[in-house]
């Protein structure tokens, strides 16, 4: 069994240190690198490409949000799961719309940490329930980021008309893949994929990704 390649992006030595004793004693877990602070660990991510990264959000210099997108970018084969003390809705959304795997409180149990990384490995989001739904039910979104109108059945029935490929490529955008990800697990081209992107959006009346991971939560696509 080849075990989960991971590295930690903390800047408390103390904490990594935890972590590293907690994962280490796991058989499919292999703590490859530690970073610091952001720039340190887009450097590991180009240098090491594994496949998850525990990353905290207040790292000094370049901060867990400014590094997310670098990294992404960089090292489009990690998974970044953020680790984080702040239950705010407002890094959550943020950390999914820039394509994060997951979001999990450091006070959250050793083992909800173990099912993250587990899960955002196999290629799902890891949310707690709790952030699940109030990121549904979320007042404060804009008009813009909302779906469109409409009671969830209606949601439902305009999601389920969208062809297998069109689906497809809803989860995998909803998921975090950036288009050229999809073009290459589906083996289309990027603009083959940038065309179902397009229609789909249009089909359920959303014009952004932080819409459509909404619209998943609601719908269940992402439970």
């Amino acid at each position: 069994m080849t075990p989960i390649r991971i590295i930690l992006a903390d800047d408390h030595a103390v904490l990594r240190a935890g972590l590293v004793a907690l994962l280490t004693a796991e058989p499919d877990i292999e703590v490859v690198g530690e970073a610091e602070e952001g720039l340190e660990c887009l450097q590991k991510a180009i240098d090491l490409q594994p496949d998850v990264i525990l990353m905290d959000i207040n790292m000094p210099g370049c901060n867990g949000l400014e590094a997310l997108d670098r990294i992404r970018e960089a090292s489009p084969v990690s998974r970044v799961l953020i680790l984080t003390m702040h239950d705010d809705l407002g890094y959550l959304r943020r950390v999914l719309g820039s394509g994060g795997a997951g979001y999990v409180l450091k006070q959250a149990a050793s083992e909800e940490l173990l099912t993250a990384i587990r899960t955002v490995h196999e290629g799902g989001v890891f949310l707690h329930p709790h952030h699940a739904q109030a990121l549904a039910e979320d007042p404060e979104l804009s008009s813009e980021e909302r779906p469109a109108s409409g009671p969830l059945d209606e949601l439902r029935l305009r999601y389920e008309s969208l062809s297998a490929r069109e689906a497809e490529v809803f989860k995998l955008i909803t998921l975090g893949h950036r288009n050229s990800e999809i073009a290459e697990m589906m083996f289309l081209s990027v603009k083959t994929i940038e065309t179902y992107k397009s229609r789909l959006m249009s089909k359920i009346g959303v014009d952004n990704r932080a819409a459509l991971v909404r619209l998943a939560l609601e719908l269940g696509v992402l439970s």
